[in-house]
């Protein structure tokens, strides 16, 4: 196994967020950033910072992953949003039950610092999601987007959702396919200053967000 580890950062206009949260790495731990159309410098602040910098003009989260994973390099990926509401620090916890073969994907389970670290739109619509998840067998409290697991079988899954529904087919593909997934508690906190979040931001991008999910699901309806 490689003694480094890609971190794939999908970015969306986190200039504001991404010093912090590259300085935060661990050591081993490589910043992976995909810009995804940023207007505020953002792969610019990377670059300079020392990251990798790839580009993935298709909007969308599960695009901007999927582009960050073709583009790593080591056995073992992590996924971390790039806005500061995950501590990097606590990635190692997570990649220990990867690396030791007791866990083929490890995913973090959101205990907010703060009320306004996740709002409660948000936070309702990860419970039904995770409930309905739960009814298909996949034990999982939440769809944290911070995870592990070996590269090449991540893309093997073959994931096809390219917006915000990426982490639910992923869980639910994982699942069918046999996988032991972990899942380990981690802080989340307010994202940094002078960043927006996409989803849990406002009602309408958390509707949007469940909307996607909801299309998931009704196309993996035969999955189980």
């Amino acid at each position: 196994m490689s003694t480094q580890i890609d971190v794939v950062l999908p970015c969306l206009d986190e200039a504001a967020a991404l010093p912090g949260v590259l300085a935060a790495l661990p050591p081993g731990y490589r910043a992976l950033v995909v810009d995804n159309g940023s207007r505020d410098g953002s792969p610019e602040v990377a670059a300079r910072l020392g990251a990798r910098v790839v580009h993935e003009s298709r909007r969308g989260y599960g695009a901007a992953v999927h582009t960050g994973l073709l583009a790593a390099e080591t056995e073992l990926v992590c996924v971390l949003d790039a806005d500061g509401s995950f501590d990097p620090a606590e990635l190692p916890a997570l990649v220990a039950p990867v690396a030791d073969g007791s866990a083929d994907l490890a995913v973090g389970r959101r205990r907010p610092v703060s009320a306004s670290a996740w709002p409660w739109h948000a936070r309702a619509g990860t419970a039904l999601v995770a409930a309905l998840l739960r009814q298909r067998g996949v034990p999982l409290r939440d769809l944290s987007p911070i995870r592990v697991a070996r590269r090449e079988a991540l893309l093997g899954l073959g994931v096809t959702d390219r917006a915000f529904g990426y982490p639910l087919e992923l869980l639910i593909r994982a699942a069918t396919a046999g996988w032991r997934i972990r899942e380990l508690d981690v802080t989340y906190a307010p994202r940094a200053a002078g960043t927006r979040s996409k989803v849990s931001g406002s009602v309408r991008g958390t509707l949007r967000a469940t909307r996607d999910f909801a299309g998931v699901l009704r196309s993996m309806g035969g999955t189980r």
